[in-house]
C-alpha cells in the first residue's frame, strides 16, 4: 500500500498539472545556501565545503532522498567567489543527478558585501516510468510506455547581501524550462517541464548576552502552479558552540534542529521534520544531516564567528 501511494504521486507529476516544488528541499537551507543561490559563493571569505544528506518521509518506499556537496571560495582579494555543487535528488522512479558551477561578483560596501551570482551546469534526469504499476482497465498509457533518460542544461542567477549579523538573498536557480518527458502534448493540464522557482531568504543574529545569540531566519519559496511556501526558523546559539532551534514549514512540517561547532573548522548539523498533514500517518518523519569543513585557518589565530 505504501509503495502504491508514492508511485501514484510520482505518476501525477508526469500526467497531470504540477502543483508542487520541483527543486530539492532542505530544512538546513541557511547552512547550505549555495544550493539555492549562486551569489553566496565566497561569502564566508574562506574556502568552505558542505555535505548534506536528507531522507524525507522515512517509511514510505520511494520517498525523496537528496545528497548535495558544495565547495566555494573567494578569489582576487575577495572580489570574486567561485563555487561547485554536486547533487543527486531521487524520488520514486525518478532521479536527477548533476553538477553546477557558480560565479559571484562581490562588491564591498560600508557595512557588508553585495554579490551578484550566476550558475551553469548539467544534470542527467532518469525516470523508470515503465516500472510503475497502473491500476487501469483501459489501453496502455503512452505516458508510461518507455523510460526517460535525458541530459539537461541549467542556468541560474541570484543576488545576495550579507554583513556580520544579517543576510538577504533573492535567487532563481533554474531558469530553463527543460522538458522532462519524451512526448509532445497540447493540453495545458499536462506536465511539460521544469518550472521557474524563486527563493527569498533572510536572517539576522540578535545578541542576547555574552553567551547567547538568537538567529531567526526565513525562506520564502514560489513556483508557478503551487502556493507560496515559507520556512520560518529560530535558532539559539550558546557560547557560539552549540545551537538548538525550531522550524515551521507552512502547511507541511515542524522541525527540531541542532548544531555543534566541533572545532574552528568543523560544524555538524542535524534536523528532524514531522509532517503536519495527513501524510504523517504513512511516515516516521524526515532526517537531515549536515557537515561543514572550512580550510585555511592559521593555528592560534582567533577567527570571528561566521553565522551565515
Amino acid at each position: 500500500m505504501k509503495r502504491s501511494l508514492i508511485l501514484v504521486f510520482i505518476a501525477s507529476l508526469f500526467v497531470g498539472k504540477v502543483n508542487a516544488q520541483q527543486e530539492a528541499m532542505y530544512s538546513q537551507y541557511m547552512f547550505n545556501t549555495l544550493a539555492i543561490n549562486p551569489a553566496y559563493a565566497g561569502s564566508r571569505n574562506i574556502t568552505s565545503a558542505t555535505a548534506l544528506y536528507r531522507s524525507q518521509w522515512v517509511g514510505i518506499d520511494g520517498a525523496p532522498e537528496t545528497l548535495t556537496f558544495t565547495i566555494d571560495a573567494p578569489l582576487n582579494n575577495k572580489k570574486i567567489g567561485l563555487g561547485l555543487q554536486v547533487f543527486s535528488d531521487k524520488i520514486g522512479v525518478t532521479q536527477n543527478s548533476g553538477a553546477l558551477l557558480s560565479y559571484a561578483y562581490r562588491i564591498r560596501m560600508e557595512t557588508g558585501t553585495l554579490s551578484f551570482g550566476l550558475q551553469a551546469g548539467y544534470s542527467q534526469y532518469r525516470a523508470a516510468l515503465s516500472s510503475v504499476p497502473l491500476n487501469t482497465y483501459s489501453s496502455t498509457d503512452v505516458a508510461f510506455n518507455s523510460d526517460i533518460n535525458k541530459g539537461l542544461l541549467n542556468l541560474g542567477t541570484g543576488i545576495y547581501y550579507n554583513s556580520d549579523r544579517f543576510y538577504i538573498g533573492l535567487s532563481a536557480p533554474q531558469l530553463l524550462n527543460n522538458q522532462l518527458n519524451n512526448f509532445t502534448v497540447t493540453n495545458d493540464n499536462v506536465f511539460r517541464g521544469q518550472a521557474l522557482h524563486l527563493f527569498l531568504a533572510s536572517g539576522y543574529v540578535f545578541p542576547l548576552s555574552e553567551d547567547f545569540d538568537l538567529k531567526p531566519s526565513v525562506l520564502i519559496k514560489g513556483v508557478k502552479g503551487a502556493p507560496i511556501q515559507a520556512d520560518l526558523n529560530a535558532n539559539l546559539w550558546i557560547k557560539q558552540v552549540f545551537s538548538i532551534g525550531m522550524q515551521y514549514r507552512t502547511s507541511a512540517d515542524l522541525a527540531a534542529m541542532m548544531e555543534v561547532q566541533a572545532s574552528p573548522q568543523l560544524r555538524l548539523g542535524y534536523s528532524y521534520d514531522r509532517s503536519t498533514t495527513k501524510l504523517v500517518q504513512f511516515n516516521s518523519g524526515s532526517h537531515e544531516i549536515m557537515l561543514r569543513y572550512e580550510f585555511g585557518f592559521e593555528k592560534g589565530k582567533t577567527i570571528s564567528p561566521r553565522y551565515f
